[in-house]
């Protein structure tokens, strides 16, 4: 359960800062290096200029292979081909040694760069200096493509930040001026042209346009809007020139709160990450341990003490647990990443990990599973169909409310309306062709002397000098993909789905049985539905899924909440851990795929790492083989493997 989840959060920043001095890391500040760590259990090379590590990499890969000629082809005396050996050894690996060094002094002795040490340099003094080398500019190689494979998946994440647009064309003082998108004031007109983005949300005030939402919604085809239509920053124009409204600031726009949500998105690790790192620094000491009893009990009975060292060197160097730091986290940071491609915003991997274990998922109604829009459902008229919608209408039509403006849809005959009074929480009393009307829910009716019982959906009576005309229903529609989506979520393993919902009992019970959902609960305050969630919560890992200000205790408290991006409040999606761009619920399904893909190639990266070293640490022990190279697989070879293995997860769909 995720008890006080947002306190625990800072907790785990703090560990996770702690953890970061830990883990891998092979290079400085120095000599240009990058040294601190970027979340995925490896150090970064963002701070030096590649063609730095391309250039150390091929020197020392040509004064290797300079070193083994003059050994084994021209069989020059050993001193030059030793002098070759240690130059190339020197190009890769004086940076990781002098980190090293410096994580010792810092008290930090079990790291990864200790390990290469110990093994490189002491295969150095068994005479075994080809393999030394070897060690050292595979690991360095390892690391670079390592580091190319992180860089790509951030990439990936990172053009979706790039459709924020840096300026905006607006009216001020008469005239079209274009200024920073930052400056852009709430209220202001912005205009549009076709190819360029949309600099702030807004509210289309004139003119019509396609739009690609795609970096925004993950949609694939172009989306039409017109008039009072909302769009959002980040949509681009692609026909058409559009003003619009501008509804919020560019800080508090859909890419901007986008862009905030994938750069943290890393800040937070999820449980299998910190196992990894807690495994690691066990690990480490305890193979340094091991390390040292082969290199020491085993010749004190043979008294062969270089071939127990050189296999407590192997030894070490197949213990490296980079395959692990480093694959793990990448796995999750590319599974964030598909995520964010289809309009799926997770805030952290933490969570991307706990939707793969979402037994229960509970649902908020209104904007939710329904369009949160209302829409004539049903006209029943005691005589004349076409009287009831004409008064209703001619009513109707002097009123701001939103039932008044999904009535206006209906064709109807304008009548004489006058002395119109509105009722608040109530209707409208008014005289239509000199006759006493009262248009509004059944209280007003009462008032009358007109006594009805409540109608399933939300209902607009009529009654004409004290006669009842009838009703129309008026009724919030699921959304079309709502059923399918609760119906794919349950062929994926969610054992229970909930409403909790603050509607009336019959309109919630409605909507539940439309999608097909298993229990309801209506009614309820916020604290209600918080105290519901804590229930489902006795029965398994729930995920709640909301839009408003008051889901968002709700979307606190469940192991993780999904909020809608774009009708959904700042708030709701403050709290949430989950964003949906575009509030499209059939992409909850997708999120757990996603998830699920994610935390299984994570599953087979350990697996895989963990199989492989257990097998080459037992050949090494018992002599089948003692070949340095054989443990450089084991370290570099592996890590490589599961790195790109991890990448898989970029293609989750």
């Amino acid at each position: 359960m995720k008890d006080h989840k947002h306190e625990h959060e800072h907790e785990h920043e703090h560990e996770h800062e702690h953890e970061h001095e830990h883990e891998c890391c092979c290079h400085d500040h120095d000599h240009g290096h990058c040294c601190h760590e970027d979340g995925h259990g490896h150090c970064c090379h963002e701070g030096e200029d590649r063609k730095t590590e391309v250039i150390k990499l091929i020197i020392s890969a040509v004064l290797f292979a300079a070193a083994l000629l003059v050994e084994h082809v021209f069989k020059l005396h050993y001193a030059v081909y030793l002098i070759l050996y240690i130059a190339a050894f020197a190009a890769v690996g004086f940076d990781v040694i002098k980190t090293a060094v410096k994580r010792i002094i810092k008290k930090d002795i079990f790291n990864e760069c200790t390990l290469m040490t110990v093994a490189s340099v002491g295969a150095f003094f068994t005479g075994s200096f080809s393999e030394a080398s070897a060690v050292m500019i595979l690991y360095s190689f390892g690391e670079f493509l390592q580091d190319l494979a992180v860089d790509k998946s951030r990439d990936s994440i990172e053009s979706l930040i790039n459709v924020m647009p840096k300026d905006a064309e607006v009216y001020r003082d008469g005239e079209t001026v274009e200024i920073p998108a930052s400056e852009v004031k709430v209220g202001d007109t912005v205009i549009v042209r076709p190819g360029r983005s949309v600099a702030v949300d807004g509210v289309i005030k004139e003119g019509s346009a396609s739009f690609d939402t795609s970096a925004i919604t993950g949609e694939s085809f172009p989306r039409g809007m017109s008039e009072g239509d909302r769009v959002m920053s980040g949509y681009i124009a692609l026909d058409g020139e559009i003003k619009l409204e501008a509804t919020a600031e560019y800080d508090n726009s859909a890419a901007a709160r986008i862009a905030s949500l994938i750069e943290g998105a890393e800040a937070k690790k999820a449980k299998t990450e910190s196992f990894i790192t807690k495994f690691a620094k066990i690990y480490t000491p305890v193979v340094l341990i091991l390390a040292v009893i082969v290199a020491i009990l085993p010749p004190v009975f043979d008294q062969q003490w270089k071939t127990w060292i050189h296999r407590a060197l192997t030894f070490l160097v197949v213990s490296c647990p980079c395959a692990l730091v480093i694959s793990v986290p990448l796995t999750f940071f590319a599974g964030v990443g598909a995520a964010s491609r289809s309009g799926i915003l997770v805030k952290g991997t933490e969570y991307l990990e706990a939707l793969s274990k979402i037994d229960i998922f509970a649902f908020d109604k209104t904007g939710t599973l329904t369009k949160g829009t209302f829409a004539v459902f049903e006209i029943h008229a005691e005589k004349d169909k076409a009287e009831l919608i004409n008064v209703v209408c001619s009513a109707e039509a002097h009123s701001d409310h939103p039932i008044a403006k999904a009535l206006s849809s209906l064709e109807y005959e304008a009548l004489d309306v006058s002395e119109l009074k509105e009722m608040p929480g109530e209707g409208i009393v008014c005289n239509i062709d000199g006759k006493q009307c009262a248009i509004g829910n059944t209280r007003l009716m009462k008032r009358y002397g007109i006594e009805l019982q409540n109608s399933l959906c939300t209902a607009v009576h009529a009654c004409r000098d004290g006669e009842y005309l009838g009703y129309i229903t008026l009724k919030d529609e699921a959304k079309d993909n709502a059923a399918e989506a609760v119906g794919s979520l349950k062929s994926l393993g969610v054992k229970k789905t909930v409403m909790l919902s603050g509607d009336a009992k019959a309109a919630a019970e409605s909507t539940a049985n439309e999608v097909g959902l298993d229990e309801v609960y209506a009614e309820l305050l916020p604290d209600q539905k918080t105290e519901e969630v804590e229930k489902l919560l006795k029965e398994g890992k729930v995920a709640y899924v909301g839009d408003g200000i008051n889901d968002a205790a709700v979307l606190a408290r469940a192991d993780v909440g999904v909020a809608m991006g774009a009708l959904g409040s700042d708030t709701a999606i403050e709290a949430a851990d989950v964003v949906l761009t575009d509030d499209n619920v059939a992409k909850l399904p997708k999120a757990i795929k996603i998830s699920k893909k994610t935390v299984s190639i994570a599953r087979q990266n350990i697996i895989f790492a963990i199989a492989v070293k257990v097998i080459i640490l037992a050949l090494s022990f018992f002599g089948i083989t003692d070949i340095m190279w054989l443990a450089v697989f084991a370290d570099t070879g592996v890590a490589l493997l599961c790195a790109a293995n991890a990448m898989r997860a970029m293609k989750c769909r």
